[in-house]
């Protein structure tokens, strides 16, 4: 079958600068609140406390506490000569307090997963007063012990338990009311991006159906009995898609998608199509959003391959970046296709879905961290995906 008659069947993922070879750039996702989206990818756990655990934690509640020492410094409106020595007094005693309750919230963590969100709240509340209470009464007879008390007022004791009580309990309702509202908000951003992305991938499924289905009406007529394969291949790859009605699957499920498409092409495109793989080194358990790689296999055969007389290969590879432990690893697959080296006549109808759809998932999905590049060297075009190493759970 000549090029020219593949031509003319309609084609249902285009972009306008794959067809003319114009690259326009890195595409990049847009930023969304929160690192956590679609069924927590970080592998974080879904409660509303955040892991007192974590070092970049701790660090966060020392500087919060240093500033409310600040704060309680600079507050008295009467001259002090000596505020640098309260500060040093205050900073100690309110980083022990932070430090120690924050502590005792990572050791209790586990305890309080298992309660509903208000009383996990209520507990931690009183977790934190209980905390400061007893370490204001260790600090007051510290002092005491060191003779210090004969130089304190009457009624001091009472009032340095009362003190810090009251501040106590109103930062740390102010600190557990953001958490709460914080994950509520993450809460509903998730599942608006999970609604997005099923949105997305009914609309990709579809014309994903229609291309396909145009490759064997191509081959129905003239040679019927690769028709029949690749109608068996087509029922086995969605078979395979529609038993996983999940937004994400794991890479290898990507492969094997991509591997089914590519057959039927061959089958159509005979010697003109070549493929080459090189992702031995990607793990096939990290997870990706459903449909990402077979679209933009797809346009490379469409955009690339179908208009040059002598065919081509198209090359799909992977690498690792990154040491060191899984989180901090990213995934970087590229996908290079020849384009023709002239302008093809413009008798397909853009509707730009292929990569703006799949940018809008790997936004929705990955947040910042998920990057689609486009680029143009020469007569190869280039698409790179970028993305974080997400294990998927066993």
């Amino acid at each position: 079958m000549s090029a020219s008659k593949h031509s003319k069947r309609p084609d249902y993922v285009t972009d306008d600068e794959h067809a003319t070879g114009k690259a326009t750039g890195p595409v990049t996702s847009a930023n969304t609140a929160s690192e956590k989206h679609a069924s927590t990818p970080d592998g974080g756990d879904d409660f509303f406390l955040p892991d007192f655990c974590n070092v970049r934690m701790v660090f966060a509640v020392v500087v919060i506490a240093e500033m409310l020492a600040i704060v309680l410094t600079l507050a008295p409106l009467e001259r002090a000569a000596n505020r640098w020595e309260d500060l040093s007094i205050i900073s100690l005693f309110i980083q022990w307090v932070a430090l120690l309750s924050s502590a005792v919230l990572c050791l209790a963590r586990r305890w309080l997963r298992t309660l509903s969100d208000t009383a996990a709240a209520t507990a931690s509340y009183l977790l934190l007063l209980t905390t400061t209470s007893l370490l204001s009464e260790a600090t007051y007879w510290m002092g005491h012990w060191l003779f210090l008390g004969q130089n304190l007022p009457e009624g001091w004791h009472t009032q340095f338990l009362i003190s810090n009580l009251g501040i106590c309990s109103i930062v740390s309702a102010i600190v557990l009311r953001y958490f709460y509202i914080q994950h509520q908000y993450t809460r509903n951003l998730e599942a608006k991006s999970q609604a997005r992305i099923q949105a997305l991938q009914s609309r990709i499924r579809p014309h994903f159906l229609f291309n396909s289905l145009n490759t064997i009406a191509s081959l129905t007529s003239t040679q019927p009995e690769l028709a029949e394969e690749a109608t068996i291949d087509l029922a086995d790859l969605f078979r395979g898609t529609l038993a996983n009605a999940s937004y994400e699957v794991q890479l290898k499920e990507e492969w094997n998608l991509a591997r089914r498409y590519l057959h039927i092409e061959k089958l159509r495109l005979g010697n003109r199509l070549q493929v080459e793989w090189a992702v031995d080194t990607v793990p096939m358990d990290a997870l990706i959003p459903q449909l990402t790689i077979q679209p933009l296999v797809e346009n490379a055969i469409y955009h690339g391959i179908e208009h040059i007389p002598e065919g081509g290969t198209i090359t799909i590879a992977g690498s690792v970046e990154g040491s060191g432990k899984r989180d901090n690893q990213r995934i970087t697959i590229r996908i290079s296709n020849p384009v023709p080296s002239y302008t093809p006549p413009k008798e397909r109808v853009s509707n730009k879905m292929a990569q703006e759809n799949i940018r809008m998932r790997l936004s929705a999905y990955y947040g910042i961290k998920g990057k689609l590049l486009a680029s143009k060297v020469d007569s190869t075009y280039e698409l790179t995906l970028q993305f974080p190493y997400i294990a998927a759970r066993k």
